[in-house]
């Protein structure tokens, strides 16, 4: 039986999908053929996305390609951070409490609530007066 050398997953945060290859490598961190620190240029984003890689200690056994689409920066850092964590997973069960204590493996379901006829947004009314 041959050893698998990759390690797909996919991950979604609000309305951003990032799909991420799990490498056996060096460490290098490519999203959308650019480096991670110049795709995300936020210190807190970057700190974010590393969580998972941080707490498995999977560092300097994978190369990580990811491949993001539609969202925002924050969901799509989201988004990432799911993926990495699910294919993490793939690579070794054995990691899977510490992830999930960390609540890492949830998908963050919460989207964008769509504005309403009759009112200013999604919940604010427009102002009302009574004279």
């Amino acid at each position: 039986m041959s050893q698998v050398t990759e390690y797909i997953a996919v991950g979604r945060r609000k309305c951003a999908v990032a799909r991420v290859r799990l490498v056996l490598g060096k460490g290098s961190f490519k999203v959308n053929d650019k480096e991670l620190k110049d795709y995300f240029p936020s210190k807190a984003l970057i700190k974010d996305i590393m969580q998972p890689i941080e707490l498995t200690d999977s560092i300097k056994n994978f190369d990580i390609i990811a491949r993001i689409t539609g969202g925002g920066i924050t969901g799509q850092a989201g988004a990432l951070r799911l993926g990495i964590s699910r294919a993490i997973l793939k690579s070794s069960t054995s990691s899977r409490a510490t992830l999930k204590k960390s609540g890492l493996l949830t998908r963050d379901s919460r989207k964008k609530e769509r504005k309403k006829y009759g009112q200013r947004g999604a919940r604010a009314r427009f102002q009302f007066s009574k004279r």
